[in-house]
């Protein structure tokens, strides 16, 4: 089969693409502008896949002959599904009530072929311990401004990665895009994912 000429990422994340090119993709970025508030599901796994799927019909729509990939990422935590804060405040209480504590992190993904008119949507789940941290790390924490973009006020590619005890699951998924589910994604539709490495060599 034939691949798309093109591969695109429907997503702003600059860590969803920093992971895609660590693993040797390179897609295009075309940002989808999707609001996220139109999404009013209570489960956050199927409130993230309903967000990836969005993002990437949205992208797809206008795109001949290429493979989109649309993603969104929530934090479950206590019950609550949590995106990115809405101000420092919000993400330096959320943090002083996640410290110490668990919760999980839902991502998902949506893979397209417009080609074809085909397309698959999974999600995927990784648990997160946060460390016990204190009210001084916390405020040092949001008033880097970090916090303030992603979901669940927290990275673990960035300085929140040093108040994340654990996780058990996918790292990449935490990360905002999972590597090895994208990948038997990939497989489902026909598609060999080594055939979508760049050609540049591995420094």
């Amino acid at each position: 089969m034939p691949a798309p000429t093109r591969l695109i990422l429907a997503s702003a994340s600059p860590a969803r693409l920093a992971t895609l090119r660590a693993v040797g993709l390179d897609p295009e970025v075309i940002v989808s502008g999707v609001d996220e508030d139109i999404v009013e599901l209570s489960d956050p796994a199927e409130y993230a896949l309903k967000l990836a799927q969005l993002k990437a019909i949205a992208v797809a729509a206008d795109q001949p002959r290429a493979l989109v990939i649309g993603c969104d990422s929530v934090l479950e935590f206590e019950g609550e599904i949590l995106g990115k804060p809405a101000d420092a405040a919000d993400a330096v209480d959320r943090w002083r009530r996640m410290r110490g504590n668990s919760g999980v992190l839902h991502t998902g993904h949506c893979l397209i072929d417009t080609h074809r008119e085909v397309w698959l949507a999974r999600s995927a789940a990784t648990q997160v311990r946060f460390a016990n941290i204190d009210d001084e790390e916390i405020e040092a924490y949001v008033a880097s401004g970090e916090p303030l973009h992603v979901a669940g006020a927290f990275t673990l590619d960035g300085r929140g990665a040093a108040y994340v005890s654990g996780i058990t699951g996918d790292p990449h998924n935490v990360v905002g895009i999972s590597v090895p589910l994208l990948r038997l994604m990939f497989d489902e539709l026909g598609f060999v994912w080594h055939e979508f490495w760049t050609n540049a060599s591995v420094t």
